[in-house]
Formats: structure tokens, C-alpha cells, sequence
């Protein structure tokens, strides 16, 4: 058993006790003062040598064992997972910005990895020479390429591809390439993607909550037209061909301008999050209610739109992560739409 295992418990930090435990583990097995297939101490012992309650202990372990740092053999105890290193997968993780639902899929990724592969993120901010530069670097040093193609044109334009970015894709082994996010279907070869259908998610999504979406008199879609992180053209064709086919009176605008002119039975919906924080406090600054004289749905789930209680339409992030990650490990070259939703709560 580890006589080097030092668990750090600070009884006036905020952090939960389970996850210091978790912490100190990690630290250290990176610092090399836990080796791996070595024997750590029962639940009962770790209760009783940092007077921690039985339950703390155990949730930790609990931890562990989902993400495979520790496995416990029947009759003997917890063990340091056996990683064979040479088995695991080195991964180059490409993303084009680091917004909180890219980082969502990356971390759901990195965690249903587990300790089958070692995930290094790379950002290319939709730039086309980034992109470029940061695969021509990596080329050949990695296992598998994992890339979400979003582009900004010379008109800051969103763009799914551009023709340099495809003949830089192209010199990635197929067998090693999956596609994230968004997909071009004009790649050479057999390679896997999970994607985004823009235009039909966000049409079928709205479909969902047409019953509450027709209460109101106007639907807004509020779509940034030139951004240095643009957003998919897609979003507001099936925005308009939903508005149209069941004959809702619409608008787009690519911003919530200061002082707003809010009607009553306005319904918007947002894309970036400082319009829906200014949407949100010109709502209150004029004393309207959200959810009965304004309606907002917003595009793509955080834990903050959650906890506002505000109606969203998105893709499910988890699912897609956690395809990628089961796709990379039995290397399939499969095509998926991924999973997306209609979340109604009390903005609408």
C-alpha cells in the first residue's frame, strides 16, 4: 500500500471534500508519488486517517472509478488502474473558439476517454491560416484528428469550408479523422463525423414548441450577421422556412440594440450570449414579464441558462461528445446527425 499517498483536505476551502480527495489522488499520480497498479487505502481507512464520513470517501472513489484511475479488485482492495501507455490514443482535438459549449463537448470528451487516450486542444478561432498551420505542425504526431470546420470569410461570413482548409484535411489518413460538429461531404475517403443540421434542427426543434411559440404576435430571430466567430447561414434558412410554412410574422436582426423598442407578444430568439444578457435586463429595466409579454428561446444549452430558467433549442453536447469518444476508440467511420432538442421552461 501507498505510504506516499497525501491527501490534502482543507476544511475552509469551498471545494467539496470528495473532490479534494479526487484531486490529491491525480496530483499525486502526476507528481509520481503514486505508481500505477499500486495499492491504495479502503474507504474505511481513508475515513478514518483524514476524519472524513464514510459517504465523502466513497463518492470520491466513486469518481475515480468512472473515469478509471482507480479499479477495485474483490477481497483485496483499490488499486491504481494498469495503463499500458503504449496503448493509449494521442488525439488532436481542433476547435474553432473557445465558447462554453465547445468547451462543454471537449471536456464530455476528454472524459469519456478516460484513460484510453491522451487529448491535447488545439483553438483556430475560424481563421483559415490557424486552422492550416496548427494541422500542418501536428501532421503525422498524433493517432487521430478530431475537428469541428467552422470558417470566417473575407466578408466575416460563416463558411463550412474553404478550399485550403480541405486540401489540408485531405492529407489526413481517413482512418485517423473524425469530423465534429459541423461536415463536409465532399472529403475523399472513409472517415467518421457527428454533426449539426442546422437548418432542419433548429425548423423541427421550433416545431416542438409551436403551440406556445403562436401566443405570440412577432418572432424575432436576433442572428449576428459578421462575426470574428460567425455562426452557420443554415440557422436562419430554417428559421425563415419555419415562420413561413405556418405563417408567423418574423423579423431578423443581428444584434439587441440599446433601447430596444419591445412590443408585447414579442417572442425572440438569441444565438450569442450578450444579446441574451441584454435582452434579458431590457426586459427588466422596462418592467415587462418574461415568459408573458416577452418570450425568449435561446440557441444552445449552458448550466446558466438552466438555472435562469430560459427556453432552449440545442444540440445535446454529452451525446456528441461521448459518440466522438466511442467512435475514436473502435475507429468507426460511421455519419450522424447528432441529437437535438427542444427544452421548454418558463422564458417562453
Amino acid at each position: 500500500m501507498s505510504d506516499t499517498l497525501e491527501i490534502n483536505i482543507n476544511e475552509n476551502s469551498r471545494v467539496p471534500k470528495y473532490k479534494q480527495i479526487v484531486d490529491s489522488i491525480l496530483n499525486g499520480i502526476d507528481g509520481g508519488q503514486i505508481k500505477i497498479g499500486e495499492k491504495i487505502p479502503s474507504i474505511n481507512e481513508l475515513s478514518e486517517s483524514c476524519f472524513l464520513s464514510r459517504d465523502t470517501v466513497e463518492k470520491a472513489y466513486k469518481e475515480l472509478r468512472k473515469r478509471q484511475i482507480i479499479e477495485s479488485v474483490k477481497g483485496k482492495g483499490y488499486y491504481i488502474s494498469r495503463i499500458n501507455k503504449n496503448d493509449s490514443i494521442n488525439i488532436f482535438f481542433l476547435i474553432n473558439k473557445p465558447s462554453t459549449y465547445k468547451m462543454m463537448i471537449y471536456n464530455y470528451f476528454v472524459n469519456a476517454i478516460g484513460t484510453k487516450g491522451n487529448v491535447e486542444m488545439y483553438i483556430y478561432h475560424c481563421d483559415e491560416t490557424l486552422f492550416i498551420n496548427s494541422l500542418k505542425k501536428n501532421l503525422g504526431g498524433f493517432d487521430y484528428y478530431v475537428i469541428m470546420p467552422h470558417f470566417r470569410d473575407d466578408e466575416s461570413k460563416h463558411t463550412s469550408s474553404t478550399q485550403g482548409a480541405i486540401e489540408m484535411i485531405e492529407k489526413i489518413p481517413k482512418n485517423k479523422l473524425l469530423m465534429l460538429d459541423n461536415t463536409k461531404p465532399n472529403i475523399s475517403g472513409e472517415y467518421g463525423s457527428i454533426f449539426q443540421d442546422f437548418e432542419h434542427d433548429i425548423y423541427n426543434a421550433l416545431k416542438e414548441g409551436l403551440e406556445k411559440i403562436k401566443k405570440y404576435e412577432k418572432i424575432i430571430l436576433v442572428y449576428p450577421d459578421k462575426s470574428i466567430h460567425p455562426y452557420p447561414f443554415r440557422i436562419v434558412r430554417g428559421f425563415e422556412k419555419f415562420c413561413e410554412d405556418f405563417k408567423l410574422d418574423y423579423e431578423i436582426l443581428d444584434e439587441i440594440y440599446p433601447d430596444m423598442e419591445l412590443q408585447d407578444k414579442d417572442i425572440f430568439i438569441t444565438i450569442r450570449e450578450r444579446d441574451l444578457v441584454n435582452l434579458v435586463k431590457q426586459i427588466r429595466q422596462k418592467n415587462l414579464e418574461l415568459g408573458k409579454d416577452i418570450g425568449i428561446i435561446s440557441y444552445n444549452e449552458t448550466p446558466l441558462k438552466e438555472l435562469l430558467g430560459i427556453t432552449v433549442i440545442t444540440t445535446d453536447f454529452k451525446a456528441m461528445a461521448e459518440s466522438a469518444a466511442y467512435m475514436v476508440l473502435k475507429n468507426k467511420k460511421e455519419h450522424v446527425n447528432n441529437v437535438f432538442k427542444y427544452i421548454e421552461r418558463d422564458s417562453l
